[in-house]
């Protein structure tokens, strides 16, 4: 896996280093027609908003419609092997998302590599997660809950959007370093699962901030603890999970990424100009409206969050012997 991070980074770092001489000219013929941003995942979740932001931005400042196509399967491969196997001219976009490090790291037979065929662009933003639990159980912090779980080892279910996904991979991180025993319920998406928690046939979920927030205003779930390393203005009297687990944090993030071979001045406009938008506040507070924290940066910069989320969630997988559906 370090051979992997190592690659990833140098590919990254690579395309800067190419001759600049043709770039000028590349870089004003585009983008040339319409350009599509592959979203893996289906309409109307937090994903699918925040590359519809930035797409309405890019068309705005570069004159050509930037459309957001969702190619939702498989936990998002279907959508990545397309932008994977797309021609590198800077008309095909990838939204990339937790998951893609996740996938990198849990698949061994997918008809594409994603450290090998994308090159990051920027990262958005980054997301963290609640720890929400039904109001039935008998806890309101972690170390309650902690000790509840040791008391009832293999009763307490949790629920997640299925194997691999964000919301089962930092449970599973928490029962590595709590010691604590919790059965896995996995479900076909986020909503699902939380439907099933407000009914309370299962426990807890590590929840995405977008899908549960309204429910946690509402009273309807009780939050315990933020997976963030520092506490979410959104959520400003809820813990860190880090205050109870020490080392313990599970952020995700969401981006920008292009095949990999596209032109760096078409690379380092779009980061360029999707940095500017990051800056705007109407798509500041958007962000984190969806429980997202702003990033932007560097394209180095986001292959680096990359590179040392695929290391991390690697070697959670390999304890937990989470297998690929």
């Amino acid at each position: 896996m370090e051979f992997r991070r190592r690659t990833f980074l140098k590919l990254a770092a690579g395309a800067a280093a190419l001759p600049a001489v043709p770039r000028l000219a590349r870089a004003q013929a585009y983008p040339s027609r319409p350009a599509r941003i592959i979203v893996g995942f289906p309409a109307g979740g937090a994903t699918d908003i925040q590359a519809r932001l930035m797409g309405q931005w890019l068309s705005d400042r570069l004159g050509q419609q930037f459309i957001v196509e969702n190619r939702a399967g498989a936990s998002g491969n279907i959508g990545t092997e397309a932008v994977a196997k797309a021609t590198p001219d800077g008309h095909t976009l990838l939204q990339i998302v937790t998951p893609h490090a996740i996938n990198a790291a849990l698949y061994s037979n997918l008809n594409f590599d994603f450290v090998r065929d994308i090159a990051p662009v920027v990262c958005a933003a980054r997301l963290a997660y609640v720890v929400v639990v039904n109001p039935s159980v008998p806890v309101k912090t972690i170390p309650e809950f902690i000790a509840y779980a040791k008391a009832n080892p293999g009763k307490i279910n949790y629920g997640s959007a299925g194997p691999g996904t964000p919301q089962n991979i930092a449970c599973e991180l928490f029962k590595m370093l709590a010691g604590v025993d919790l059965v896995h319920v996995p479900y076909r998406g986020g909503a699902p699962a939380i439907t099933d928690l407000l009914a309370g046939h299962v426990q807890v979920i590590f929840a995405p901030l977008s899908e549960s927030i309204q429910q946690v205003k509402a009273g309807q779930l009780r939050p315990l603890a933020v997976t963030s390393a520092k506490r979410l203005d959104v959520l400003p009297d809820v813990p860190t999970m880090a205050d109870f687990v020490p080392g313990y944090e599970a952020t995700g993030f969401a981006g920008i990424g292009v095949p990999r071979g596209t032109p760096p001045e078409i690379v380092d406009l779009l980061n360029k100009e999707l940095n500017a938008g990051l800056a705007d506040e109407k798509i500041k507070t958007r962000i984190v409206e969806l429980g997202g924290t702003v990033a932007g940066g560097s394209a180095a910069e986001f292959a680096t969050i990359i590179s040392d989320a695929i290391e991390k969630w690697s070697k959670v997988i390999k304890f937990a012997g989470i297998k690929a559906e």
